[in-house]
């Protein structure tokens, strides 16, 4: 099809190659960016003539391999969807990936960087950079290895996060409550103190090294159950296969498995991988029991220590079949002990999402104590709050106020409480009574007159306290006498 060519006006110079250098002042009213005609060679590209759809065959390349194309027409990103999407990524915050560009560099050129990027993803030609891999402290000493991408490809991967996540949402056992829509960890910490009431057995599963071992073969054959788009399970692949900078800086090529543990799309693709391998299996072997999972954190329910190790075995079988297999030193079957039962077993305490369910005294409405079965924030999560109010050290901050400490501390303190204060709030208090100990230490390198005597600085605090009970956080929701 020939365009017809007019030479006497800004259209007719972009049909002759040459480039207006107009500025668009026209405000993209569902992207929330414009663009200047005088960009780089993404938007030179584009000239404002007679619109032809053009079908251009799309192709991924890994490592030199081309994988199936798709057509530029079939890829329907819009402006908004990529707006949308950088907004969800700036509010999750986060450092910069492998081009070392953070968020606040970015949305220096925040127009032209999302034009860009959107050029690109409704074109076919985004290509992910490699993922930049940092070690962080677990626990148990070991170091976790998390991926993170660049802003780009949080930004795109967004975008097919919240293309897909309705639709996922549908198929999702109403058992997983990790990183869903209007589902959270206390749900899911509810369900299991709901459920070991009914049954006295529990399996305490850890998945080794799951986002590490997860095979894209079977991820891609979940996902082809779901996902008729082409260009969609493109840009899935080329993520799953997208390179890993390690902090040597040393590029590690996937070789078939793994999804990097810190991306966007990661916990959806793991979510839907595990739903086949895990709890869709269950549900069809297993109909009568109960299971609770958040991520790769699964509890399953059992009636009798018999039935848990015959589940449990069945459980190792699948998990070997899907290319999984169960950490042998922290799976492990617990024995629910609860008022007037006996039991050999030594396992009667487990863990799940920073809580420790264990044999708790507890009270009935009309004030009468028995053993129950509950949890509380576990020895681990305290150990965690308690290393991190010691890390500071701020009781050396002797030329800073206490309201300057407790403008530093108090939203810590809130997210402890309204996380770990779900559930047995009571035990928060050895973690707050450490905490005022050393605003006690504070006070005494503050004042003179209290530096020679704990007596003294004690008495002061104690006074300060209640009239002030609204400067720290813990005081105003009641933690006031630590």
């Amino acid at each position: 099809m020939e365009q017809g060519k007019s030479t006497g006006n800004e259209k007719g110079k972009a049909q002759e190659g040459k480039t207006p250098l107009r500025q668009n002042t026209d405000v993209s009213v569902d992207g929330g960016f414009n663009r200047s005609s005088a960009e780089d060679s993404v938007m030179d590209s584009e000239r404002r003539v007679e619109i032809i759809q053009l079908d251009l065959a799309l192709t991924t390349s890994v490592k030199g391999r081309r994988t199936k194309g798709v057509t530029t027409k079939g890829i329907p990103v819009t402006r908004s969807m990529v707006w949308h999407a950088y907004k969800k990524v700036r509010k999750n915050k986060g450092s910069g990936g492998v081009d070392g560009k953070t968020l606040k560099y970015y949305s220096g050129n925040l127009e032209n960087n999302l034009y860009k990027l959107w050029n690109r993803l409704s074109s076919g030609s985004y290509f992910p950079k490699a993922v930049k891999q940092v070690e962080i402290p677990k626990g148990d000493g070991k170091k976790r290895k998390l991926g993170i991408p660049t802003i780009d490809d949080r930004i795109a991967q967004q975008v097919i996060k919240d293309y897909l996540e309705a639709r996922f949402e549908k198929t999702f056992h109403e058992n997983s409550y990790g990183y869903r829509p209007l589902k959270s960890a206390h749900q899911a910490i509810e369900e299991v103190r709901k459920n070991v009431r009914k049954r006295s057995w529990v399996i305490d599963m850890d998945i080794k090294g799951f986002f590490d071992e997860v095979s894209h073969e079977l991820l891609v054959k979940a996902l082809k159950k779901h996902v008729s788009e082409s260009w969609v399970m493109m840009y899935i692949e080329r993520w799953l296969e997208s390179p890993i900078k390690t902090e040597s800086k040393e590029l590690v090529y996937r070789e078939g498995k793994g999804t990097p543990q810190g991306g966007v799309i990661s916990p959806l693709l793991a979510n839907l991988f595990l739903h086949y391998v895990f709890d869709k299996w269950l549900e069809y072997k297993y109909p009568h029991l109960n299971f609770v999972r958040y991520a790769d954190d699964i509890i399953v329910h059992c009636s009798t220590k018999e039935e848990s190790e015959e589940v449990l075995e069945s459980i190792k079988g699948r998990m070997a079949e899907c290319q999984l297999r169960l950490h042998e030193d922290k799976t492990k079957i617990v024995h629910c002990k609860k008022y007037k039962m006996r039991s050999a077993s030594k396992k009667v305490k487990f863990d799940f999402l920073g809580f420790s369910f264990q044999p708790r005294t507890c009270a009935t409405r009309d004030g009468a104590m028995f053993l129950g079965y509950d949890c509380a924030i576990s020895q681990s999560s305290k150990n965690k709050i308690i290393s991190d109010i010691k890390s500071t050290k701020f009781q050396r901050w002797s030329n800073r106020s206490i309201n300057d400490i407790a403008e530093f501390f108090n939203a810590k303190i809130r997210g402890w409480i309204n996380y770990y204060g779900k559930f047995g709030k009571r035990k928060l208090y050895s973690v707050f009574r450490i905490f005022e100990l050393r605003l006690i230490q504070w006070a005494r390198r503050r004042y003179k007159r209290l530096n020679n005597s704990y007596i003294k600085a004690s008495r002061w605090f104690n006074r300060f306290k209640k009239n002030n009970v609204k400067l720290f956080a813990h005081w105003e929701r009641g933690f006031i006498n630590c």
